[in-house]
């Protein structure tokens, strides 16, 4: 994907004008990263759209998706500037698929080079409109370049059991944050008052100020980068719109959620000033430690004790699963400490729906503690037949001999 601007000069320019108009393309992009904090959103291809999430207030849609990983900026944006007929000189940004250039988020003014060049108005294409969970709803065509005060993300850390996470569940929570104004419907403004445009910024929200070669905008100081000023504000929210307010939700987690998995309630979020768009309400799942099963993925593990005397003559034992069947497994005479049975198809579902893991049971020998006097006395009966070699035992014994060989 590639999008470009396109400049036109005000007058001719030398080789060395265009290397500088260059140059400062290459360091534009870098400073809109710093302005903006992430002027750009990868989405996660591992986003998936979960299972239906009801609220008490209202429906909300839910994302499930893990922490998106981002390319370096100078991977992420490969930029070129090329001078063409007409003293037209074209930028092009070429970008990954997921990767955006946001047009109200940056602009160009250049009054003068060393070589004398200048830059006329910029020209960009037509974008496309865009809900951005960072930046809102971002707008693709030109316009006002008023703040868009979409109200902020919310984080709620939700702990769930193995179990749940196996087989999914609903849970309800409290969750505490800014709301619409009822009594002026969001609007901040009290009845009979009126919403009037800044004269600072004429109503857009932003001010332009020089700075050496640079032309700089920033936010309106005036209105806040509203653009707009109440005369008569809301009473009761003074003039934000929102008010804060605990409010209940049902949040459906599907089954195979892991640590770090995070479901998006769209709008479930704080509310924007003055009827503007809500944020979102992220929830991370954090699954609690298990007193039989550790998790790996998909696969789930178990450590099963087995006494000395079983281990060498064979044996069976029980072993939970964890949809809570049981399922019998008999070993062989002999069996030593970290002898593992797999069972295909018995681990934790795939969060989109995929195939089961499998369970691995592990033996665990133990050595017999606090014996009794004729438990001691039998055990040195059994040591007095002879030796008893298992095959660690034998294995061990060989390297020493070759070791010892060498000397």
């Amino acid at each position: 994907m590639s999008r470009e601007g396109v400049f036109r000069l005000l007058n001719s320019i030398s080789a060395e004008g265009l290397q500088a108009i260059a140059r400062f393309f290459a360091r534009l992009i870098t400073c809109l990263i710093l302005a903006c904090g992430s002027p750009v959103f990868a989405q996660s291809d591992d986003t998936i759209l979960a299972s239906p999430v009801s609220s008490s207030t209202s429906e909300a849609g839910a994302w499930l998706s893990e922490e998106p990983q981002f390319l370096p900026v100078d991977e992420a944006f490969v930029l070129t500037a090329n001078l063409q007929p007409n003293r037209v000189v074209v930028a092009r940004w070429e970008m990954p698929a997921g990767y955006y250039l946001y047009r109200h988020q940056f602009d160009a003014s250049l009054n003068a080079f060393d070589s004398g060049a200048a830059l006329g108005a910029m020209r960009i294409p037509e974008g496309k409109a865009k809900f951005d969970e960072f930046f809102g709803d971002v707008m693709g065509g030109g316009g006002s370049q008023r703040k868009q005060n979409r109200g902020a993300d919310l984080r709620y850390d939700l702990d769930v059991s193995l179990e749940e996470a196996f087989s999914g569940v609903q849970k309800e929570i409290p969750v505490t944050t800014a709301t619409k104004c009822q009594g002026c419907q969001g609007s901040g403004v009290a009845k009979g008052g009126r919403v009037q445009n800044c004269t600072s910024c004429g109503g857009k929200g932003r001010v332009r100020v020089q700075q050496g070669f640079f032309a700089v905008e920033r936010e309106c100081s005036s209105c806040n980068g509203e653009g707009q000023i109440i005369s008569d504000p809301c009473k009761s929210c003074r003039g934000t719109g929102v008010l804060n307010k605990t409010k209940k939700l049902s949040v459906n987690v599907p089954p195979g959620v892991d640590n770090g998995t995070r479901i998006r309630l769209t709008g479930e979020g704080e509310a924007g000033p003055r009827s503007a768009g809500s944020g979102d309400l992220y929830i991370f799942i954090q699954v609690r430690i298990h007193n039989i099963f550790t998790r790996e993925g998909k696969d789930v593990y178990c450590q099963v004790p087995v006494d000395m005397a079983s281990a060498a003559l064979g044996g069976s034992f029980e072993v939970p699963t964890i949809d809570g069947g049981r399922l019998k497994i008999n070993y062989d005479p002999g069996t030593q400490s970290g002898k593992r049975f797999r069972l295909r198809g018995k681990g934790m579902p795939g969060l989109r729906g995929t195939s089961r893991g499998d369970a691995y049971v592990e033996t665990l020998v133990e050595t017999p503690v606090n014996l009794n006097k004729r438990q001691k006395e039998l055990l040195k009966e059994f040591s007095s037949e002879g030796k008893s070699k298992g095959p660690q035992t034998d294995s061990f014994s060989e390297k020493l001999k070759r070791f010892w060989k060498r000397d």
